[in-house]
């Protein structure tokens, strides 16, 4: 009897959590922008230049008060800004910064202009800071979020473009490597 119990028990056991999994509802796949980030994530990861994060700017995004190791993809526009995307290398300071910052000469002193956001591989913004020729500070993330999403997007685009197979595009169509070299759309 008490085997038979013991037994019962355990079945019980595994399956509740069986029994649940019905009444929990479906898990939402994410947005294509959060998607697509975690795609530019391990692009950066894998192919982006080993630099770090200033320790004044990690300390202000909550990162720690060390220089922050990343890896980094920067593009500069004709504008003059360099878009940069870094990834945390440090296992126990996880995260994403983009920033979006134009270096100015002055008479006397070199210092950016600009915003960094610090983000995770699901595109939620944590945290916003300005930056100018004083130095760093927090600013609400609803005051710069549109140019965040901006930023977002110029990444997704310059993954895409680095990476032509990977296309969010719904075209019809058999790829090159598919059709044995040949491409074919409708």
């Amino acid at each position: 009897m008490k085997k038979n119990f013991a037994r019962l028990f355990i079945a019980a056991l595994v399956l509740v959590p069986i029994a649940l999994l019905p009444q929990n509802p479906a898990q939402t796949p994410p947005y294509s922008g959060q998607a697509e980030l975690s795609k530019v994530e391990e692009w950066v990861f894998s192919q982006g230049a080993v630099e770090s994060i200033a320790a004044e700017i990690a300390a202000i995004l909550g990162l720690g008060s060390d220089r922050l190791p990343v890896r980094v993809k920067s593009f500069r526009t004709s504008d003059g800004v360099s878009h940069t995307f870094a990834v945390s290398t440090n296992p126990s300071q996880k995260g994403i910064v983009l920033s979006a910052l134009k270096t100015i000469e002055d008479k006397m002193k070199i210092y950016s202009v600009g915003t960094a956001w610090l983000t995770d591989r699901s595109g939620i913004l944590h945290q916003t800071i300005r930056v100018d020729a004083s130095g760093a500070r927090v600013v609400s993330n609803t005051s710069r979020a549109a140019e965040f999403k901006d930023t977002k997007a110029f990444f997704v685009k310059k993954l895409e473009a680095a990476s032509p197979t990977t296309s969010s595009s719904s075209s019809p169509g058999i790829s090159a490597t598919a059709a044995g070299g040949k491409e074919e759309t409708k």
